[in-house]
């Protein structure tokens, strides 16, 4: 069944799961798959996601070929042998969120690339790239903070080694709850629910190689909003597979489960790559093995 508006996809995923339906093809994009998950969240019925999008991040961090043809071969091959995990997934004032939620500056620029949404098939990555610039330019304002982010359960800032670094640690080896942290100087901030971030061509970008599906939400904010910064966490992202990590240019904080964002303004938010408006105040929370996938058999690799 095609979809034929915002959110049909959602509904037709909600009346399937709702039927008992084992498991649901769902041939789409990121934000196509995003409102499926949003229906079938909480439910026995299982996505099988097939790549029918412009840069299908999800399918390819799930190691799925990029024809649909050869993902469909991939998808039944697993149902046959039973490969059907379930994973966590992230949450804007409840609504769910695959891969990650951006708040600021990269919401404000998928804003933009949504108005020529008619130029997206053939422009792809240059709509961006030069969105990007445009929206840093002329649509978006550097001088002061837009938002203060508080974390509220478990803050474990994540060291240039990729490990956590003064996590509280209990006698029974997990951690425990610490007191809220806050980061108050928010231009850009990204909360990861798997990585990499997105992809140019076949290149990956990378914020945390620490974001799994399979682990409470990675943040990393930007703390230095200037053109030499965001070149070189550009640079970053591109050349090291291991992303981003804390530094005087961003936060990089794992384990996040329970988190706030106060806007000082109307904060821009996107989910999964799609803009979902902009919000003075928003909660975001991490929701444990609440999704059902079916992975290709070659493996797990996200």
């Amino acid at each position: 069944m095609l979809t034929t508006r915002s959110h049909h996809a959602a509904l037709l995923a909600a009346r399937a799961a709702s039927d008992g339906v084992d498991a649901l093809f769902v041939l789409g994009g990121d934000g196509t798959l995003n409102e499926a998950a949003n229906g079938l969240a909480g439910s026995s019925t299982a996505l099988a996601p097939l790549p029918g999008g412009s840069t299908n991040v999800f399918a390819r961090t799930l190691g799925l070929p990029d024809d649909p043809i050869d993902a469909v071969e991939a998808m039944l091959s697993a149902l046959n042998a039973r490969s059907v995990l379930s994973i966590g997934l992230g949450s804007v004032n409840w609504r769910y969120f695959l891969l990650h939620a951006g708040f600021g500056f990269d919401a404000a620029v998928v804003e933009r690339v949504e108005r020529r949404d008619a130029l997206k098939p053939s422009l792809n990555h240059a709509l961006f790239l030069w969105e990007t610039f445009s929206t840093w330019l002329w649509h978006f304002d550097k001088e002061c903070p837009h938002f203060r982010i508080e974390l509220l359960d478990v803050p474990a800032p994540i060291s240039p080694g990729g490990r956590l670094v003064d996590a509280p640690v209990s006698p029974g080896g997990r951690l425990v709850s610490t007191p809220a942290s806050s980061y108050e100087d928010g231009y850009f901030a990204v909360f990861l629910n798997s990585n990499p971030y997105t992809y140019l061509g076949s290149r990956q970008f990378s914020f945390s190689r620490e974001a799994t599906l399979r682990a409470p939400l990675v943040m990393v904010s930007v703390k230095q909003f200037t053109v030499g910064a965001l070149l070189r966490l550009a640079y970053e992202a591109l050349r090291f597979p291991s992303g981003l990590t804390s530094s005087a240019l961003v936060d990089h904080v794992g384990g996040v489960t329970q988190a706030n964002v106060v806007g000082y303004r109307a904060v821009p938010v996107q989910l999964d790559g799609e803009f979902v408006g902009c919000y003075d105040s928003l909660r975001i929370a991490y929701h444990p093995q609440i999704l059902r996938v079916v992975f290709p058999p070659a493996g797990f690799r996200a």
